[in-house]
């Protein structure tokens, strides 16, 4: 190991695995097999390069093991990783970079990931060392991580899921999967690869679990005899998808509902599905890192080591959201649950925040992002469920109608936004839907203007 800084116990693990067990796959890229001892080996040619304590390591991510060796390369040099999705327009990966140049970061910086802010303005989140080396433990106990496992690599790299499939897997000497099949959007081949690849553990998106069990109640095809695991999270579990996920040949299967948030470092409560039935889904229990608190309206508060620094660069924020109660620091997580025996149940969120494919949006960035074109003077999104996914929709009021606006704005948010913050609907109207008070009230707006249920059906979201 180079003797460049001490290293992380993730990079110490997966050392160690590289030590003892050599020979075993560490990751699979669709033919290509990586030997936990070839790996280690790149890890370590990665920190040589990157140089000792190199800073903030910026890595344009993609779905391979290179990825994997950046990551554990820039912990292994003394470094932080900070992944860049590839496809972002250029001006919003300006930002970011920006982001991450705000100020120094605290000197145990693990990882760097942004959340979406109401200015419009990414936040960056520093999450430490620590965080990590609290949550990967208990995910590896939670996920009962195997070397016989081998895991999908599914989660955007740009995201914290990934971190559940990565870390896990490969401090616990088990086999991380890539695979281009897993993003071609077809389930027949996505199912055709997880029974080729052997994978024994899914991490994915919820939505993406309803549209899987959805495909499986239809065609009444069977899951790969060789799958284990699945995990959900990132937004609410609908009840008709579990029902039907257990009247399919799902009892050998577990399934895990998990609730957590990028300011929490990964997971921090999760459910036992299997066999479960009603109308509620719960988030689950927290895990044994973590502290809960309830606050009186039902706010969930978190605490515990596996905290992020703060908002780099944004006293205030951090100080709106990271607090101190008897002496303990906990994030408000503006979610709010209540308690059902030993889990708690979602109740939907304190503020507008919602989230679209698992990742949380705030509807006043997108919002920002409109009103940026010199023919918006005003803005309203919201999230809405179509066909069991939340989407964005999006009210403008405009100086003057001309051609195509909504299609100009979809093209001006493609140059200036990530795709997530795309609505899937853009209309103009006269006006915004407003409170007494004068402020834009966003469900009012979505009602007055939503087209008829005929033609698709639209729900307040719940994240």
């Amino acid at each position: 190991m180079p003797a460049v800084v001490a290293a992380p116990r993730a990079v110490a693990d997966l050392c160690a695995h590289a030590e003892r067990a050599g020979d075993q796959a560490a990751v699979v890229h669709g033919d290509e097999s990586v030997s936990y001892a070839e790996l280690w080996r790149r890890v370590e040619l990665a920190a040589r390069e990157y140089g000792a304590r190199p800073g903030v390591v910026r890595v344009a991510t993609r779905h391979a093991p290179d990825t994997v060796v950046s990551l554990f390369g820039a912990w292994l040099a003394g470094g932080s990783y900070c992944p860049l999705d590839p496809r972002l327009p250029a001006d919003h990966a300006a930002r970011l970079l920006a982001g991450t140049a705000a100020e120094a970061l605290p000197a145990d910086t693990a990882y760097v990931l942004f959340t979406s802010g109401s200015t419009g303005r990414p936040k960056p989140v520093p999450v430490p060392h620590g965080a990590v080396d609290a949550v990967v433990p208990a995910l590896r106990e939670l996920f009962a991580i195997t070397p016989e496992d081998r895991v999908l690599q599914f989660a955007s790299l740009s995201w914290d899921t990934c971190f559940e499939e990565i870390l896990p897997t490969l401090t616990g000497g088990a086999t991380l999967v890539f695979d281009a099949e897993a993003h071609t959007g077809s389930l027949p081949r996505f199912l055709r690869m997880v029974a080729r690849q052997a994978i024994t553990v899914l991490d994915l998106p919820t939505a993406f679990w309803h549209e899987l069990v959805h495909h499986l109640a239809e065609t009444r095809e069977p899951l790969p005899n060789c799958l284990r695991l699945v995990v959900i999270g990132g937004e609410a579990a609908n009840p008709a998808r579990l029902a039907e996920w257990h009247a399919l040949d799902t009892a050998r299967i577990q399934l895990l509902n998990t609730y957590g948030a990028t300011e929490t470092a990964l997971i921090t409560h999760a459910a036992e599905l299997t066999g479960l039935t009603g109308a509620d889904v719960p988030i689950g229990t927290a895990l044994p890192h973590v502290r809960e608190h309830l606050t009186e309206d039902g706010e969930l508060w978190v605490g515990g080591p596996s905290l992020a620094s703060g908002y780099l660069g944004l006293p205030e924020e951090t100080a709106e959201r990271f607090v101190t109660c008897g002496g303990q620091r906990f994030y408000r997580t503006g979610d709010r649950v209540r308690r059902a025996g030993p889990h708690l149940l979602h109740l939907g969120r304190l503020d507008a925040q919602v989230k679209v494919r698992g990742i949380r949006v705030d509807p006043g960035e997108v919002e920002a992002h409109l009103l940026a074109h010199p023919a918006v003077t005003a803005a309203a999104v919201t999230g809405v469920t179509v066909s069991e996914r939340t989407v964005l929709a999006a009210y403008v009021v405009a100086t003057a109608v001309a051609g195509d606006l909504p299609a100009e704005l979809r093209s001006h948010l493609q140059d200036t936004a990530p795709a997530h913050l795309l609505p899937a609907r853009i209309a103009v109207v006269p006006e915004l839907v407003r409170t007494a008070s004068g402020k834009v009230d966003r469900r009012a707006t979505h009602e007055r203007y939503a087209p008829p249920p005929a033609t698709t059906t639209h729900q307040e979201a719940t994240p």
